[in-house]
This record gives structure tokens, C-alpha cells and sequence, in this order.
């Protein structure tokens, strides 16, 4: 499944153009002289952006490089408007975020199921002679043509959507971690990358609670220059509420790996440097309390909460479940 994760693609859009109004007069028995009944054109096909909650990638636009939205058809006599182009409603995983693929500038973002955001609007249609109808101007030899067609060559982005993301170096224990505490079933190995896409998990709480745990593929130094994953997925952890810093508990250095994923992170996005923040020290089921106590006492300048867990063997999961709680609720 991981091959279909799709978190970018590149597409041009063209909207449709607005059908022309005609000029038209009506024929009569009779009436030699008949007044105009030029019809409107239809208005023209919009692209259209529609959130989706069953869906989780931007897989089945993966292959759509060009998407064109339906043209309006011309007006016709008897004040015939003209058939409306279909639009074209794309559905997308909430979280997509759609930018100008020229200039950057980020043209909106769809986070709700069923929100709309028009990427593209469709032409107008033009005017039929009829409306020009007037006391003065009995006969108007005149309608006006259609609106034009839009073009955008767009960018989609896919930032996962999750309460909780978890932030660790390859083999920090996050896919580990999410399957013990939740229905996932991430891929796990004991060697780097293992995780090649972003995984969600339901975690149950206490009285039938529960929030989205995210497993986001493993930071290395330099990432957010791009470096291993880098970038690729680092996007991903802008949308989570709380981010959960792993460190293993046999890290030469603690401290120091922690700062390196606090670094990259906040040098891909100063703004996370903002959002609360905790860090579980993991494989902890191989020290004992007194190594605990001198472990805590290295770590005491941080300002955060900590907690030593053992997916493993099962240890602390509780606690780090009531922190995080706290933590999403404050």
C-alpha cells in the first residue's frame, strides 16, 4: 500500500468557456417583423476542489497532467439558453493544499468533508439579443460572447491531518509505538526508512475517547535541507496539534538528538517551534529506575514533558496517553 501514497502532484487546470449569446428574431406567422429571442450562453465548467474523508492520498490524480472542465454551449432562438458545462469537482483527503505552481502562492487549502474551493471559475455566458431589448431600441443587432476560458498550472499538496505527530529519528520506535496503541499496522524494521509513507492511527482513550496518532517517516540531520526523506515528509508534521520528540533510551546522547529533530524541524517551519510539544524516551523497559532518576536529571532543563515507555514490553503507554490528552485539550 505504501507505493500508493500520493502527497503531490503537479496539473494544468483549464475551466470552461462561457457559450455566446446569439442574435435571433422571432418568426411568426403573420408577423413579418418579429421581435429578438436571441437565447443566453451557458456558463462555463468551473474546477472545482471537494474534501473527501474516505480518502487518504492524491493517488487518483496522480495520472490526470492535464484536466479541462466542460465549455458552455451557445445560446439558441426562442431565448434558448445554452447547456452549462459540467464542472469539474475533484475529490481530495482533507488536508490538501493547493498553490499556484508559477508564483508559490498558496490559493486555499481544504480541511472539512464536502468543503468546497473553486480552483478555477468557468466563463460567464453571454447575453442574447433579447436582453437588449429596450423603448428606445426596438431591433438590437447585438449579443455578447461568452466569458473566457481560465488556465492554472497548480500544485496539490497533501499534509496529513492528525492530532498527535510523532517526530524520531529511523528505528526512534514510531512505527512500533503507533501499532501497539492503535489498529495500524505500519511496516516495522530494524533498519532505516522502514517507513516510507505517513501512517494513521485511532487511538482509544479513557471513557470511549479517542484521537489520530500519526507515524511520520524519520527525520535525519540536514533534512530540512533535504537531505534522506527530507522535506518530503517533513510537511506533514505542520498539520499535527502536538508533536511527540522519540529518542531512544540507549541514544549515546540524548540531549543532542533530541535538539538535532528539534533543529530540523523548526528550521524547516519556525511556527512548530510553537506547538506543544513532549518527549517519550523509548526501549526503556532495559533501564531501571536509578538510571531513570540520572537520565531525568540530564534533561532537566527541558521544558517539556517526559516520559520513558516501552512499546515493546508495553510500559508507560498510559501515562504518555493521559499527557498527550492533556496536552491536545489545554
Amino acid at each position: 500500500m505504501q507505493n500508493q501514497f500520493v502527497d503531490y502532484v503537479r496539473i494544468y487546470f483549464t475551466s470552461g468557456k462561457g457559450g455566446n449569446g446569439v442574435i435571433s428574431w422571432r418568426k411568426e406567422a403573420m408577423v413579418p417583423k418579429g421581435g429578438p429571442d436571441g437565447g443566453d450562453g451557458g456558463k462555463g465548467g468551473s474546477i472545482i476542489l471537494q474534501g473527501n474523508t474516505q480518502l487518504w492520498t492524491l493517488l487518483d490524480l496522480k495520472y490526470r497532467k492535464v484536466i479541462k472542465a466542460e465549455h458552455g454551449q451557445n445560446g439558441g432562438g426562442a431565448r434558448k439558453t445554452g447547456k452549462s458545462g459540467t464542472d469539474e469537482i475533484l475529490h481530495v483527503p482533507l488536508g490538501t493544499i493547493a498553490k499556484n505552481a508559477e508564483t508559490g502562492e498558496v490559493l486555499g487549502e481544504v480541511v472539512e468533508d464536502g468543503q468546497q474551493l473553486v480552483l478555477l471559475q468557468g466563463g460567464h455566458g453571454g447575453k442574447g439579443n433579447w436582453n437588449f431589448k429596450s423603448p428606445t431600441n426596438q431591433a438590437p443587432e447585438y449579443a455578447t460572447p461568452g466569458g473566457e476560458a481560465k488556465e492554472l498550472t497548480a500544485v496539490l499538496e497533501l499534509k496529513v491531518l492528525a492530532d498527535v505527530g510523532l517526530v524520531g529519528f529511523p528505528n526512534a520506535g514510531k512505527s512500533t509505538l503507533l501499532s501497539v496503541v492503535s489498529a495500524a499496522k505500519p511496516k516495522i524494521g530494524d533498519y532505516p526508512f522502514t517507513t516510507l509513507v505517513p501512517n494513521l492511527g485511532i487511538v482509544r482513550y479513557r471513557d470511549h475517547k479517542s484521537f489520530v496518532m500519526a507515524d511520520i517517516p524519520g527525520i535525519i540531520e540536514n533534512a530540512h535541507q533535504g537531505k534522506g526523506l527530507g522535506t518530503k515528509f517533513l510537511r506533514h508534521i505542520e498539520r499535527n496539534a502536538v508533536l511527540l520528540f522519540m529518542v531512544p533510551v540507549d541514544s549515546d546522547n540524548i540531549m543532542e538528538e533530541y535538539k538535532v529533530l528539534q533543529k530540523e524541524v523548526s528550521l524547516y517551519n519556525q511556527d512548530l517551534k510553537h506547538k506543544p510539544q513532549m518527549l517519550a524516551l523509548t526501549k526503556s523497559d532495559m533501564v531501571d529506575e536509578e538510571l531513570k532518576a540520572e537520565i531525568l536529571s540530564e534533561l532537566e532543563e527541558l521544558d517539556v514533558p517526559i516520559v520513558f515507555i516501552s512499546s515493546v514490553a508495553q510500559l508507560g503507554l498510559q501515562e504518555l496517553k493521559d499527557h498527550l490528552w492533556k496536552l491536545l485539550n489545554e
